[in-house]
């Protein structure tokens, strides 16, 4: 597939032009190839130099990130940013990257696939970010007739199936948990929206030192997955639709970073 035909199906999948004034990214292609045809695509959640390595010991002619390496202002072509860029051009890789679209999609985005993990039902948008909701929330299901929820530790079991450890956990909502707000990422602000919901139990990537104070002194739970953990769902989800709808190869290059 060419460059441009993977880049037009990229765009109308993931609603990318939508978010043209609201997201800092520079989302859609950052780095072009030489013209190649494009025959596998690897997926990452940043263009790290590490990732861009992998993607080139895997034979990948296009690496597509959550977290580009092209923001709101323009970077020297020096250091770190050189080197990324020199190790894509050498290997003719082209680097595509979508933020935002990708955080709120509603089928292949970060926060419906948590919350399709928890079988979260009647959600509801939430979060607002530069005037678009890119979180959800909504109740944990009723099974067997009972209306009891969910302890904490069993909703981290559901929320990371592999066994991975979320970064932070605040238990200072009920014990029993019935409502649940998801913002993937760096999202510890919108807390206050959780708050203003009276949701049992916020998740997000990664807190900051205020925090706690808010949870505890709002009675809130709060699960802070980890910024990485939080953002490896929406990449895998686009990659599975990308091998249903085409004949490309695909790949996951899995980088954990603890935060």
């Amino acid at each position: 597939m060419k460059l441009k035909d993977l880049d037009l199906y990229f765009t109308e999948l993931l609603n990318i032009d939508d978010f043209a004034s609201q997201d800092l990214s520079q989302n859609g292609v950052q780095v072009q190839n030489s013209g190649k045809e494009i025959k596998k695509v690897a997926f990452a959640v940043d263009a790290c130099l590490q990732s861009i390595k992998e993607a080139a010991e895997r034979k990948a002619d296009m690496l597509f990130v959550h977290h580009g390496l092209l923001w709101s202002r323009s970077l020297r072509i020096m250091g770190n940013h050189y080197h990324r860029i020199k190790a894509l051009l050498d290997n003719d890789i082209v680097l595509y990257a979508v933020h935002l679209p990708l955080d709120a999609h509603p089928l292949y985005g970060n926060n419906i696939g948590l919350a399709r993990r928890l079988e979260l039902e009647n959600l509801k948008e939430f979060g607002m970010y530069r005037g678009i909701n890119i979180g959800l929330y909504g109740s944990l299901p009723v099974k067997q007739g009972s209306e009891e929820g969910l302890e904490i530790d069993e909703i981290v079991n559901k929320l990371f199936p592999q066994g991975e450890k979320p970064a932070n956990i605040l238990p200072f909502g009920p014990k029993k948990i019935k409502t649940v707000g998801v913002i993937s990422g760096g999202a510890a602000s919108e807390i206050d929206d959780a708050i203003a919901l009276g949701l049992d139990l916020y998740i997000t990537g990664e807190i900051e030192h205020i925090t706690y104070h808010n949870a505890l002194e709002n009675r809130i739970n709060v699960i802070a997955g980890g910024h990485y953990q939080t953002e490896t769902v929406g990449v895998q989800l686009v990659a599975k639709k990308l091998e249903i709808d085409t004949n490309l190869e695909t790949c996951f290059i899995d980088i954990p970073t603890g935060f």
